[in-house]
């Protein structure tokens, strides 16, 4: 059970999970745990995935050897879709490889080139090229990459994304609906939806919440990826309750104006 969340924002990338990894034997469950479920390539590349822990083992194998073969590097020939298809391509041909003794994913006859949906492992990507920052979802739907935009600049996927999807929508609706967020929104928004589905999913998602971001060092003036520390998302979960408090107040402040309207008896 997961929850992942992605946000796309003007100056970076913020990636988020719970820390909850549950284990069952069949249909049943057995225990809960925590876990760390975010992945930081040499401080470059962020993954975060739901579904079947090994196939996500063997993602992140894939993503640290085109890294150090420098496929994230910045060319004039090559964008980010391209190297998202690589990844893609690359990831495939390693799920259905001979190694893996019964494959749901049978390679397509000549002429086809269309595979079944890879129904056991999804993934949200965060990569830099050159100085530009990109978050890729690698649907758990037949692992198709989508690069997010300025106008669709969310994701999130598991087990929580019927509560964490319609969150992220709303937050758009109220407060980005003409813009991506800025970093430090983002970062809100991703503590915002996460906590909601932390506190509303029916079992197996549970806290504490893990954030990592992809943004510009200062130092450097390159892109450098990081997990925020437990005093970090300490102030941004403050930072949330102040805003449901703050929001709390409104229907009292509508009562209290209307009943500022209601005219005295004469």
């Amino acid at each position: 059970m997961t929850a992942v969340v992605g946000i796309l924002c003007q100056d970076g990338v913020v990636v988020g999970t719970d820390s909850s990894a549950t284990f069952s034997a069949g249909i049943h469950r057995t225990i809960e745990q925590e876990t760390k479920k975010i992945e930081i390539v040499s401080d470059r590349i962020i993954i975060a995935g739901t579904g079947q822990v090994g196939l996500g083992q063997r993602f992140k194998r894939i993503v640290d050897k085109e890294n150090q073969s420098n496929k994230f590097q910045k060319k004039t020939t090559e964008t980010a879709i391209e190297v998202a298809t690589h990844l893609y391509r690359e990831t495939i041909k390693d799920f259905i490889s001979p190694f893996q003794p019964i494959s749901p994913y049978p390679i397509p006859p000549p002429g086809h080139s269309a595979l079944p949906p890879l129904n056991e492992y999804g993934a949200v990507l965060a990569f830099p090229l050159g100085k530009e920052m990109y978050l890729c979802e690698f649907a758990i739907q037949g692992f198709q990459p989508e690069l997010k935009t300025e106008h669709m600049w969310f994701v999130s996927m598991g087990s929580g994304q019927p509560i964490t999807d319609p969150f992220l929508g709303f937050l758009r609706k109220i407060f980005w609906k003409e813009r991506a967020p800025t970093l430090s929104e983002g970062i809100l928004a991703a503590t915002w939806a996460l906590q909601h589905a932390i506190e509303l999913n029916p079992g197996g998602i549970n806290g504490p919440i893990q954030l990592a971001i992809l943004s510009i060092d200062t130092q450097t003036s390159k892109p450098k990826a990081k997990i925020l520390p437990d005093s970090d998302l300490q102030e941004h979960n403050e930072s949330v309750k102040a805003v449901e408090a703050y929001l709390a107040k409104y229907p009292k402040e509508v009562q209290s104006e209307s009943a500022k309207k209601i005219p005295e008896p004469s």
